[in-house]
């Protein structure tokens, strides 16, 4: 199996994986320059960078380059380092580059308003693909949103069960009016999703978090809201909100400390009831 090929298959199917590859080679080691090794997100391998201790230890920092989505460097000795003997006669030194792979993260729009309309484009250029849905066409659709990889239109019921929402996927919910944000927003903390994050006010958000917690929401759930959504910038145009909301998606995806939410914080971008 190709591994270019391999990493496009992972990519698709949006699972994370890391590519190690020798960058730098001094003397003899049991592999070659360019070796690659790709360290899928279940632990499974394919490819070599030489095996044995080498190998393992890559394999060991790959798992927390997935975690952290930072790339590695590692220096290996082998002549100065008796656990990489490999049972070979190697006396070399290698440079081992470690980078994550990972699927492109999808931004799920509930709501089609002018928010999202502000949203989709500067998630984009952050490098986010969009999904738009709303229970009006004339807010989801192909015209309005060309650059959405998917739109839906319909009952929220009708479309919930069309979404496939994983772990690498950031959620904004911004629809017309409190009802459907409320049930956007119980759905939402029923998915893996990395990011929640839902436009309105400080009391809307304790307000909704108390109907959730009468109905049984544990307060663990209702601690992966965001919101009021986006770092605090003192935004107030539907622009200066979508840049406040994607710099708090990029400080979650980055694992910034600023990315925590909180109601005990400084207030963020509101938005009046």
């Amino acid at each position: 199996m190709d591994i270019y090929e391999e990493i496009a298959r992972l990519r698709k199917h949006g699972r994370k994986a890391a590519l190690a590859t020798i960058i730098q080679v001094q003397g003899s080691i049991p592999s070659y320059e360019t070796s690659k090794l790709l360290v899928r997100e279940d632990g499974s391998i394919l490819g070599t960078v030489g095996g044995g201790c080498v190998e393992a230890e890559v394999w060991a920092v790959a798992q927390d380059v997935m975690r952290e989505e930072k790339p590695r460097r590692l220096h290996f000795n082998l002549n100065a380092s008796p656990e990489y003997d490999t049972g070979l006669v190697c006396g070399g030194s290698l440079d081992i580059f470690i980078e994550p792979i990972l699927a492109i993260p999808t931004l799920y729009l509930f709501g089609g308003g002018h928010v999202s309309l502000a949203v989709e484009p500067v998630a984009r250029l952050a490098g986010f693909d969009s999904v738009v849905a709303d229970d009006r066409e004339a807010f989801a659709n192909a015209e309005r949103f060309p650059h959405a990889v998917a739109t839906y239109a319909g009952t929220w019921e009708h479309i919930f069960p069309r979404l496939t929402p994983n772990d690498l996927s950031y959620i904004l919910i911004a629809t017309r009016g409190h009802k459907a944000d409320l049930t956007c927003l119980r759905w939402a903390l029923g998915t893996p999703a990395r990011f929640i994050g839902m436009v309105g006010s400080r009391r809307k958000r304790i307000e909704f978090n108390k109907i959730l917690a009468s109905e049984g929401t544990p307060e663990s759930q209702l601690e992966r809201i965001h919101s009021p959504v986006g770092l605090d910038i003192g935004a107030l145009t539907p622009e200066e909100i979508a840049v406040a909301t994607v710099a708090e998606m990029i400080a979650v995806r980055r694992n910034a400390q600023s990315s925590v939410p909180s109601l005990a914080t400084k207030p963020k971008t509101e938005i009046a009831p």
